[in-house]
């Protein structure tokens, strides 16, 4: 089975980055794992022609990078999107990402496709105590992954992490996720 963990930060390096890294680390002893950071890629805003809407394909000319990244989502049966609260919602490159995604969208038909069956977590962190918000991370998370038809099957809030060194106090949270996953 194949795992495959986002860390939807542009931050390489922090606490979003070290949550990742012990969910994969976790799942790694069940899964093979593939890492991805979102700001690994470059790719432009979505334009809104909708020309997706009638062929299932971006007629964008970056429309590789995105197929690329999808190509990671079909290959993986569970994914688990990493994502630190940028302004009370995800971080505007996951967003942009999100956005490049309208050919796979099920609302509008024909849409492009990944293989069934695949399930999908959400992990939300703030620097602030205010879990209303984690919530609302998770909900885009979430409502991300309906349109994809991907099992929305768990998640996770953590409020106060700000540094990497904020993570470590709040490992045994992480590891029940990963423990139902």
């Amino acid at each position: 089975m194949n795992a495959l963990i986002i860390n939807c930060s542009p931050v390489r390096t922090g606490a979003t980055a070290e949550i990742a890294r012990i969910v994969s680390d976790s799942l790694s002893e069940r899964y093979s794992v593939r890492n991805i950071c979102i700001d690994d890629y470059s790719f432009k805003f979505c334009k809104g022609c909708r020309a997706c809407h009638n062929t299932a394909q971006c007629v964008m000319s970056d429309a590789d990078v995105i197929r690329g990244i999808m190509d990671e989502f079909d290959a993986a049966d569970v994914i688990v999107s990493v994502a630190p609260s940028y302004w009370a919602d995800i971080p505007g490159q996951f967003k942009a990402f999100i956005d490049r995604c309208t050919p796979w969208c099920n609302t509008h038909e024909p849409h492009a496709t990944i293989s069934s069956g695949k399930k999908g977590y959400a992990i939300a962190l703030r620097t602030g105590p205010n879990m209303p918000e984690c919530e609302r991370i998770i909900g885009s998370i979430e409502h991300f992954y309906g349109h994809l038809e991907i099992e929305c099957a768990g998640h996770l809030g953590l409020t106060s992490v700000e540094y990497k060194e904020d993570v470590e106090p709040r490992k045994n949270e992480i590891l029940d996720l990963c423990s139902k996953i």
